[in-house]
């Protein structure tokens, strides 16, 4: 019996928080906007910039007065998560209409598993094509798609044709697709790792392939090597977590560039947070157990989690707790290149003896997100973000 084909697309909302507000304000359309706060905000991180940002150079996770320095004509806002959270949420369960499968790795990235499905929707290829026409029809928006048999090809394939692309990796290229890869375009290849293999002669993904394992090993130690050897030749080299069947729900993000800044790591894990605690909610769980994980420049993977003793209600006391996790647990002599966090064991038990006995206002405060989700989902034009004070 033959093996059955296994067949992973890899969706990206493309600009995702800048398209929202493009899309729910026709006067920032065609124009550069940047999600994050205003010039003034000395602190802020640029959120997502639209394409037209990007063409000066603006990018996620860069501050906001460098961004306002490459790009002082922009069109400078908050964002407004709780909506951004909604149109993700409409997304998604498109998604879940072609496949049983589908891991969401962020509010705005998902893999969704086609093995198996061509008797329903016809070859991958095709279904992919489908999916985006929903996307596009039904919400007003665009996603780019990559198509393979691997997630990191299926991740790597999707960047390819941006914005609203769509790139198949077909069976039996994929150690062709790789090495006519750009270094760059490679996926865990930033700019400091890409200045290092620079520095010992490596400038195209043939370079690397034709160095043996041990040499790589030598050069860049065995994390790196072992991602480097994989990589080009086509192999798994990531293992993509997100939301599972049941038991738990996380979001994680890889940066372009390995981040240093405290500021940037806590700013990105807040609103990980609201999304994850926003599909939570969706779903009606409860969790008393908050994880967060951290994959350093060198691909090394650290993770730790902590049980709460009452249930977890809201956004702040989450962010709280994942934020005094990774205070704990971060090097703070190496560079991030992804940062992920997440609920475990949740449950639909609402209460527990604790929470009855010692309320704190979190289940006042959770009425409160949830009053708040039901009234922009009537009313999509009322925007309320929370804002990070410290």
């Amino acid at each position: 019996m033959a093996d059955i084909q296994k067949y992973f697309l890899h969706v990206d909302l493309d600009a995702f928080f800048a398209s929202v507000e493009q899309l729910d304000h026709p006067e920032y359309r065609g124009k550069p906007l940047i999600i994050g706060g205003k010039p003034t905000d000395k602190r802020s991180v640029v959120s997502t910039a639209s394409y037209e940002a990007r063409k000066y150079g603006v990018h996620s996770a860069m501050p906001i007065y460098q961004a306002y320095k490459l790009c002082p004509n922009g069109i400078f806002i908050p964002g407004n998560m709780k909506r951004y959270a909604e149109m993700s949420y409409r997304v998604m369960s498109i998604f879940h209409d072609f496949s049983p499968d589908v891991n969401q790795m962020s509010i705005d990235e998902a893999f969704i598993d086609l093995t198996g499905t061509e008797d329903l929707f016809g070859k991958p290829e095709d279904t992919a094509m489908k999916i985006k026409k929903r996307v596009k029809e039904e919400t007003g928006l665009t996603v780019s798609c990559g198509l393979a048999q691997t997630k990191y090809l299926a991740k790597i394939a999707s960047d390819i044709n941006k914005p609203d692309g769509f790139y198949f990796v077909k069976p039996g290229s994929e150690q062709d697709f790789m090495l006519n890869l750009p270094l760059k375009k490679v996926f865990g290849v930033g700019k400091k790792t890409l200045e290092n293999l620079n520095s010992h002669g490596f400038y195209t993904t043939r370079d690397i392939y034709e160095k043996q394992i041990e040499t790589l090993h030598f050069l860049f130690g065995n994390n790196m090597g072992s991602f480097l050897y994989n990589a080009v030749r086509g192999l798994e080299t990531e293992t993509f977590s997100g939301e599972t069947k049941s038991h738990s729900i996380s979001a994680e993000t890889t940066f372009s560039d390995d981040i240093y800044d405290i500021y940037t790591a806590e700013t990105t894990i807040l609103r990980l947070c609201q999304g994850v605690m926003f599909r939570l909610l969706k779903e009606n769980g409860f969790s008393k157990t908050v994880m967060i994980k951290i994959r350093y420049e060198d691909f090394t993977t650290v993770s730790i989690q902590e049980k709460s003793d009452r249930n977890i209600l809201t956004t702040d006391t989450f962010y709280s707790i994942a934020r005094q996790l990774f205070e704990k647990k971060y090097d703070y002599k190496r560079g991030i290149r992804l940062l992920g966090v997440g609920f475990e064991n949740i449950t639909d038990k609402e209460k527990d003896i604790q929470q009855e006995l010692f309320d704190d206002g979190s289940e006042k405060k959770q009425a409160v997100e949830r009053a708040i989700l039901k009234l922009e989902k009537k009313h999509p034009e009322i925007k309320i973000q929370k804002a990070r004070l410290l």
